[in-house]
Parts: C-alpha cells; structure tokens; sequence
C-alpha cells in the first residue's frame, strides 16, 4: 500500500485532515455514482472513516474502521470527497444504535454509533498518534482514558443556529443544511427544557447560546430578546457555576468547561498529580475566569494566575474574593512569564484550541519550573507545543486524556511535565 500523503495520513493508522465549512462542489455536479461501496479502513481526525474511491480519499461519516458500507457522496475538494454511511453492509462488532434521530443530519455528534468502549480506545489512539506524528514522541506514556459518568445529557453550553421562522438548531458541516432540533441528547436537560420555551420564537437574531450552571441552577441566554413572545430572562451579562463546592462568576465572553462534572475531574487530577505539599509558587498561565488558581489555591503558597481577556479576570477577582494568596494579572502569557520576579515551581498551562504562542513556551523554557501540566483540548496543537518544550528543557512524564466530550471524537488531555537536569 503506498504511504498517504502529508495532508491526509500521520500515519497507516490515523487520519490528519481539516474539513473547510465553505466551498466544494456537490458530487451530483462530477458524477453520476452516487452511492458506492466502501471498505473502511482508517479513522479520520474529525471523527469520520477512511476509504478510497476512484482514486481519491473520502471520509465518511457514520462508518468505523474495518466495515464495509455503502454511502451517499456529499461534496467532492480537491483532493478527498465527503460522503455519510446509508447502509452497513459488514458491520464492525463496536457498532451500536445512535439514540438521537438527528444523528446524521446534524453533525456535532461523530459517534453515536460507535460503542462507548470503544469511543475511549479510539481516543487513546488519536492522542498517541497525534504525540508520534506531530510531536515526535514515538513510545509516549499516554495512558487509558478516563471515561465520562455521564454519556448523554452532560454539556452546560448550547450554540445553536437560528433557522426560518426562528427555528433553533444545527447546520451540518457538509451540506450546510440547516436542522431544527427539538431536544439535543448531549445537551443538560435544563438546556433542552429553556430550547422547546425558545424554539420558534428567536427570529430576530441568527445564533443564539445557552449556558446553564449545572451545580447553581443559573442560566445565561444571548443575545438579548425582545420578542413579546419569549418566556425567559434573555440577555444576561454572567451566571455563576460551582466547581469542588466553590462558586464561579462566568461573564458570557468568557471559557468555561463545557461538562461540569468532567472539570471536576481533571482538576482533583491536577492536584493529585503534582503532589502539592503546600510550599509551592504556582502560576496559572492561561486562567480564564481563575478555575485551577481558586480550586489549587488551597494546596500552595502562593498563586499568581495570568490572562489577557478583561471580562475574564474581572470575573477571576471576583471568584477569588478573601483569598489572600491568589493574584490576577491582566496580560499575555508570553510576556508575563518573563516579568515575574521570581522563578515558579509549577506552571499550568490551559491555553485555547490553537495552543500557546511560541514566545510563551520560548519563556518557559527561560524560567524552567520543576513541573508543568498542560492542560488541552486538540491533541494536535498539544503534541506541536510539547515538542518544541521537551526539546531541549522539559520531559514528558505522562499523558492522561479525559473524556469531556462523549459521543464525539474529542478528547481533553492533562499532559505532566518536569524539568530536565
């Protein structure tokens, strides 16, 4: 079998490819074969299969590695075709049954139809390729997934799409198709009882997000809705959400993990994993609204947390209200890092999906802490950055992948760091 290009393959076992939401050309404009049988035998990075038709990749969504399927061809680009599975014809034995009747037609869910079990071992393998192929890391120690408690019902933040008539839903990401949706089986069900008060009823605005504090009872709807006919509070500028039993003030620009319990989760793995004796300097580098510098605050000395976004810090203040040991600063990491007057002991890093700015792993490098844990959602931008910090600084200790998002092929992952000698 010849080697996959650069663009398309890591690797014989896994996929890199990015889908653009804009352009291509429908297959009903190239050709006249429109439903053709496929043997799947890959796994791509945005959660579809692998197969090759006609000399061209085609990712298809709905198939797991090793079936046999025929298809319905969605969009050709150039160089791979879009297509969805509309009858197993060998069906693997880590199929299951998507609950949600909108699987399919709306995309944010990838893999209702792949066992939950399986789900993890797809992940584990996603993050492991991602460290080989992108990072360098050939035997990294990435370690068995942590499953979710909850696989359905788990997400606190809806984004849905405004349709005709004010109608809330999704579009899939291929067709561009719009689909109303009347319950979202991932979303919190207080998210779905705020959507069938809303559906219809948004007209006047074209997105519309619902976060919901799952430990507080507290919802945020934007934007502002001054439609008669609505019957909620809209327009709401934070809500609060409980973490470890402490209370968090959330302004509507700011991040916020989108599974609560999860969070939960991956903080008491950061306090465990770092064995903090309680002499610490720790710095929060990417703190959002102060989530790891509040909850670890408690087990350190001292925290000085960092971020650049106003509203976020603003709320950060006000979640660390009384404690005397946790200081904020408004500013970029990168250049933060290089200003503190004293070297940390432990550095965390959450950066956003695109992962840190090269001068701030460059200023980390400088300062050389003992230990770090990179905190990530894009397992991609985590292998890039942790080649460019194990190459000459840090080592890579272990890498422990959390599933925030079930039923989807996204994975968090805590990666511990030390400094090398």
């Amino acid at each position: 079998m010849n080697r996959l290009p650069d663009w398309c393959l890591g690797s014989s076992r896994r996929v890199h490819y990015s889908i653009p939401m804009n352009g291509g050309r429908r297959l009903e404009e190239t050709t006249t074969a429109q439903s053709p049988v496929l043997d799947l035998n890959g796994m791509g990075r945005l959660g579809d299969a692998l197969a090759r038709w006609e000399e061209k990749f085609v990712f298809v969504f709905g198939g797991i590695p090793g079936e046999q399927v025929e298809v319905e061809l969605l969009r050709q680009r150039r160089r791979y075709v879009a297509a969805r599975v509309t009858e197993v014809l060998r069906p693997s034995p880590q199929r299951a049954s998507p609950p949600c009747p909108y699987f399919g037609d709306c995309t944010g869910c990838q893999w209702q139809h792949i066992d939950y079990p399986y789900q993890l071992a797809l992940k584990q393998e996603a993050v492991r390729d991602a460290l080989a192929r992108v990072g360098g890391f050939d035997s990294a120690p990435v370690l068995d997934v942590l499953p979710a408690a909850e696989r359905y019902g788990y997400r606190n933040h809806a984004r849905f799409t405004v349709g005709p008539d004010g109608a809330l839903g999704f579009v899939n990401r291929e067709t561009r198709r719009f689909v109303l949706v009347e319950r979202c089986l991932i979303m919190h069900p207080r998210i779905n009882e705020a959507l069938a008060k809303l559906q219809g009823r948004c007209g006047e605005t074209t997105q519309l997000s619902i976060r919901y504090g799952v430990n507080t009872d507290d919802y945020l709807i934007q934007p502002a809705l001054k439609n008669p006919e609505v019957p909620l509070p809209t327009g709401q500028k934070r809500y609060t959400e409980a973490l470890k039993g402490h209370r968090f003030h959330i302004a509507s620009p700011s991040f916020f993990q989108v599974n609560t319990r999860q969070a939960e989760v991956v903080v008491d793995l950061i306090r465990e994993g770092l064995q903090l004796a309680g002499t610490e300097f720790l710095v929060d580098a990417y703190t959002g609204v102060g989530t790891f510098a509040v909850l670890l605050a408690p087990y350190v000395k001292r925290v000085v947390a960092v971020e650049d976004s106003t509203a976020a810090v603003e709320d950060a203040q006000s979640n660390a209200v009384d404690m005397e040991n946790v200081q904020f600063i408004l500013g970029k990491a990168e250049e933060m890092l290089l200003a503190l007057e004293k070297r940390p002991d432990v550095v965390i890093l959450d950066p956003p999906r695109k992962g840190c700015h090269p001068a701030a792993l460059d200023a980390l490098k400088r300062i050389k802490p003992a230990r770090m844990v990179y905190v990530s959602c894009d397992p991609t931008t985590l292998a890039r950055d942790l080649e460019r910090l194990c190459a000459d600084a840090f080592h890579l200790l272990s890498v422990q992948p959390v599933d925030m998002f079930p039923q989807t092929h996204h994975v968090e992952c805590v990666a511990f760091l030390g400094a090398s000698v």
